[in-house]
């Protein structure tokens, strides 16, 4: 019974202290780089921010309507005042004027009279040139923001790419020297052997110790390679800093080179185009603030000083504004709008130039890791079975310590150079997705 007790005590004890499955789970994020990817359009800060300018830009376009649109303000004033002049003025429109006693000797020494005044105004916009460009200018806005919301997002899949595949290398790479350490400490073990037999110097021996060192000390230098690879991947996937990324992809490499093209509609491009037109409607915009602008007005008053005896009035009309001069102004900001579409022109054609270049550099860098990939793959095929027939040798005698070290330094370097090659191939095939069109 009382074995029971302890054996139930301590399976209680064991469920609390240890993670339950899904925190396990949780704390272990398996992901491919299209899981990676969409995860980054989901969760990432830099486009959430992206997508708010778009909001923005919306807002701009609401914001625009008042070119076209009435605005309607109620207000409520309270004045007292012995002034003559408002005195009989607020009598007047209180309809509250005694001609017996308001129009006499006492007219120039009134007494303090108090008036609450409502008033309903009402401005309808008939003819506001300059508005309506404004408002075509938010629409156009908007499309430029949509379309840096897109080269965001573009630029974070890159982004997520290059840090994906990097941590990629660095687990393969640190794969291939864990395999070269099994190798060199169970050639070590022969050395020790060896050397306690009287039939290999010492300096052989230490020789084997300082490559594991070696190959231990690489290992270090590329787990932090993970780790750097990997907090980038959260800070782009918007993860917390206690969940460890696995990445589940590997590299793949195509057949043959694919075919490419700088693209004009590229959403980088088609937003400097679209910023080059806003900056063109500006010029517009501000030319057509020397035209005329035409507004009509209604407006209905209640006046009433004790709330008894009170008067209504209402006016309507239409008003007309011509600026005629304003100090050179708006042929400043013309001028200015005519240097900021050169501007976005220039701008236009210089990012429209980088492009090609960008993916004709993606294209070689990609042929050339090609061609690295078959000569780094018949290279280690090569050092394998160097490193084969060396080890045999070793283990017998008739070869070399410096020997056996050589060969399986080059065996470990030419699986390095494969996985770099595959790494810069997938890296170069996400530039030239980022830079042009396939």
């Amino acid at each position: 019974m009382k074995v029971l007790k302890a054996l139930t005590a301590a399976l209680v004890a064991v469920s609390i202290s240890a993670p339950s499955g899904a925190e396990a789970a949780a704390r272990t994020l398996k992901l491919s780089l299209t899981e990676a990817i969409s995860m980054a359009r989901e969760n990432n800060s830099t486009l959430k921010a992206a997508k708010s300018r778009v909001e923005q830009a919306e807002g701009r376009i609401v914001e625009s309507r008042k070119s076209y649109l009435p605005s309607v303000t109620l207000s409520e004033n309270f004045t007292r005042t012995n002034d003559p002049l408002n005195v009989f003025g607020f009598k007047l429109m209180q309809t509250n004027v005694n001609p017996a006693t308001d129009f006499g000797p006492t007219l120039n020494e009134a007494d303090p009279i108090s008036d609450f005044n409502t008033s309903l105004q009402l401005m309808q916009p008939i003819f506001n040139r300059d508005g309506a460009i404004g408002r075509g200018m938010a629409k156009k806005a908007k499309v430029a923001a949509e379309y840096m919301t897109a080269r965001t997002e573009e630029t974070i899949e890159l982004y997520v790419s290059k840090a994906y595949y990097g941590m990629l290398l660095a687990r393969q790479n640190i794969t291939a020297i864990d395999q070269s350490i099994a190798t060199m400490q169970r050639h070590s073990r022969e050395a020790e052997k060896a050397y306690r037999a009287g039939m290999l110097p010492k300096s052989d021996k230490l020789s084997t110790d300082v490559r594991l060192a070696e190959l231990r000390e690489q290992k270090m230098m590329l787990e932090d390679g993970v780790r750097e690879a990997e907090d980038a991947l959260r800070v782009l996937l918007n993860l917390d800093g206690d969940v460890t990324i696995e990445p589940t992809g590997s590299f793949t490499v195509e057949r043959e080179l694919p075919k490419a093209e700088a693209s004009a509609t590229r959403s980088d491009l088609m937003a400097m185009e679209t910023y080059r037109q806003l900056a063109e409607k500006q010029g517009e915009m501000a030319r057509a603030a020397r035209i005329p602008r035409l507004n009509a007005f209604a407006r209905a008053d209640h006046h009433t000083s004790d709330f008894d005896t009170d008067g209504s009035s209402w006016m309507v009309g239409v008003n007309m504004q011509w600026k005629i001069f304003d100090g050179m102004a708006i042929s400043g900001k013309v001028q200015e709008a005519k240097a900021r579409e050169r501007e976005a022109r220039y701008s236009y054609e210089a990012a429209k130039s980088q492009s090609v270049a960008e993916v004709a550099k993606a294209l070689r860098t990609m042929k050339t890791a090609m061609e690295r990939i078959t000569v780094a793959g018949q290279s280690l095929e090569e050092a394998r079975v160097s490193l084969d027939y060396i080890g045999g040798q070793y283990r017998t005698g008739k070869a070399m310590t410096f020997e056996l070290l050589m060969r399986e330094g080059a065996y470990t370097y030419a699986k390095m150079r494969l996985n770099q090659a595959k790494f810069d191939y997938s890296v170069a095939r996400s530039e030239l997705e980022y830079y042009g069109k396939r």
